[in-house]
């Protein structure tokens, strides 16, 4: 949460020729016809959660694109199996204080953090990043996420990543 997926996957899916980009949640909203934070409330975090593995299924089984997971997805049973299978996986890691001020930033749209004060918060994300940790190791690469800010910032790191990525399929 907050590491900048949607950001980062909107800016690659752009710029990589018949690769689309599809934002996990915005997905489920799509198909419940109501936010994250409206099914949180209606059918609770279980409910959710089992829509969630739903919809990586169904977007696991598509071909040429860019994938952006909520930040539980990968703690679900069975989903980083199911993703390393479908494609190549990669944790955005942003440091402690770049996270905590995009989360401030974005509290009111995230039903996790509704009612938190900055301490709660900050709090939050170091218990949130160590109870994930077993799941996101799990990812086949990792990559800095703290430059998503600027256009200028973004293009970078659109490089670093399709370098990366470059390296590896060598």
């Amino acid at each position: 949460m907050g590491a900048g997926k949607t950001t980062l996957g909107r800016a690659l899916a752009e710029r990589l020729p018949g690769v689309d980009f599809i934002d996990l949640d915005e997905w489920i909203e799509h198909r419940a016809s109501m936010s994250v934070k409206e099914l949180f409330a209606a059918v609770g975090e279980a409910r959710f959660r089992q829509l969630e593995k739903e919809a990586l299924a169904e977007v696991a089984a598509r071909t040429d694109v860019i994938v952006g997971c909520g930040g539980g997805t990968p703690c679900g049973e069975g989903n980083m199996e199911l993703m390393n299978s479908a494609g190549l996986t990669v944790l955005l890691e942003a440091s402690h204080p770049t996270l905590l001020r995009r989360l401030l930033e974005a509290q009111d749209s995230r039903p996790l953090l509704a009612g938190l004060d900055e301490a709660q918060l900050s709090e939050f994300i170091t218990a949130k990043c160590d109870e994930r940790a077993p799941h996101y190791g799990k990812a086949r690469l990792k990559f800095c996420a703290d430059r998503l800010e600027t256009a200028a910032e973004i293009d970078d790191s659109c490089r670093e990543f399709m370098a990366l990525i470059a390296g590896r399929a060598e």
